[in-house]
């Protein structure tokens, strides 16, 4: 069976980014609930909101702060593997009613999360060559296959979007003879 676009196998740099990553992401996180511990002669307080709720930057004596952009969820597994030195690049990209991305292809791996509005996505990979992501879903790209993302609905889309690409490679490759044959 010939490998998916989502499981390319090529070296380990990307595996130690991405495992140093987490642990900076992991060291932020201690730090942050480290600061905003309170102290044994500070006055005890009541706090009803949500923990995933971020305090506001003014009221907040910490030298760390912490602010959730989006979060998103998938059912399949996910695994990003791209040939080292690697880029990585976080974007916000907003999407007119009736527009689209064109079509492209990746020379690596992005992980998005649809903020707002819903996200037309077409792509080989799925098996009628289509899906529609809602806000609150995350979106798993792999490398070079040809794709184009469209908003059909009638709001903005909003994605949030983080590149994990060859260094020195465009994020969206629109020459379509660099990219895999659909199908690939």
């Amino acid at each position: 069976m010939p490998p998916t676009p989502f499981r390319r196998r090529r070296t380990r740099p990307v595996t130690r980014l991405i495992a140093a990553t987490a642990f900076v992401a992991a060291s932020v996180a201690l730090i942050a609930c480290a600061a905003t511990q309170v102290s044994s002669d500070a006055p005890a307080t009541t706090d009803t909101a949500p923990a995933t709720s971020p305090a506001p930057a003014a009221a907040s004596a910490s030298p760390v702060t912490v602010e959730e952009l989006g979060a998103g969820e998938t059912d399949a597994a996910v695994e990003v593997d791209v040939a080292g030195p690697v880029a990585v690049t976080y974007r916000r990209i907003t999407i007119a009613p009736g527009a689209g991305t064109g079509l492209h292809c990746h020379y690596g791996q992005l992980i998005a999360i649809v903020e707002s509005g819903e996200f037309t996505h077409r792509a080989p990979i799925y098996p009628d060559g289509v899906h529609v992501y809602e806000a609150g879903d995350s979106v798993i790209e792999g490398a070079a296959y040809v794709h184009e993302g469209v908003n059909e609905g009638d709001e903005d889309l909003v994605l949030l979007v983080t590149y994990v690409t060859e260094e020195g490679k465009p994020l969206a490759e629109t020459d379509l003879a660099n990219c895999a044959p659909t199908g690939s």
